[in-house]
């Protein structure tokens, strides 16, 4: 246990620059993901076909190809940018294109009905996204997006590839000099653990406080049990 007990400003250290980095590439990429989502669905052709081709190539890119790709890439281009943020923006083109994929598969659950009626007051393409169409659709999204913040934490472990001080990084480091992979690495493994569930129970928390009135609670019936 020394090689926990010694370190605990160190490990503390790794586990606020992993939340750092997960809330940042979250936070952006939900933003970002749902500007890619509106392109996707509007009816400019080019920009369909843009946020289609971006979706494309980074929903099916290694997150770990692509930090290395701009770690060691982006200097060479000329856009020096410190490791942190180079994760950051790793983790939030990543993150952006499954998003992007999220949103849109949430606009197609609320109902054609609806956006026509907004239509046919007035509304715009614009007006009936921001006040019909994305405010239903949220719903529908919570728990995917939980999905996308866990590998957001996940994946920021990815970053200590590229020497970003996170909590991977600085367990590696503390275990060259103590030689316990079995201890290090599973106490990190409760801490993802421990995060990961946190960002689980925030989403139940909303998708139970955004459910419409009267909606019957989910309930895990015991094996050849109806619920």
């Amino acid at each position: 246990m020394e090689a926990i007990t010694d370190n605990l400003g160190t490990l503390a250290g790794g586990v606020a620059t992993t939340l750092l980095l997960t809330v940042l590439g979250f936070g952006f990429s939900l933003v970002f993901g749902t500007l890619l989502a509106v392109c996707r669905v509007s009816p400019i052709p080019p920009l369909r076909w843009a946020a289609t081709v971006y979706v494309e190539i980074f929903r099916n890119m290694p997150m770990l190809s692509l930090l290395v790709l701009l770690a060691f890439g982006m200097p060479d281009a000329g856009l020096l940018l410190p490791l942190f943020w180079t994760g950051v923006l790793a983790l939030v083109l990543s993150g952006s294109a499954f998003v992007c994929e999220t949103v849109r598969s949430g606009i197609n659950t609320v109902p054609v009905g609806h956006a026509e009626a907004a239509r046919s007051i007035g509304l715009g393409f614009g007006g009936v996204l921001r006040h019909v169409v994305l405010p239903q659709a949220f719903r529908a999204m919570i728990q995917p997006l939980v999905n996308i913040f866990i590998g957001s934490v996940i994946g920021s472990s990815l970053c200590a590839a590229v020497a970003v001080p996170e909590l991977t990084y600085r367990t590696q480091a503390i275990n060259n000099q103590y030689a316990q992979a079995v201890l290090m690495f599973l106490t990190v493994g409760i801490v993802y653990l421990c995060i990961a569930f946190g960002g689980g129970l925030v989403g139940s928390l909303l998708e139970r406080r955004l459910a419409p009135a009267g909606t019957p609670r989910r309930t895990i019936a015991p094996a050849g049990v109806q619920a």
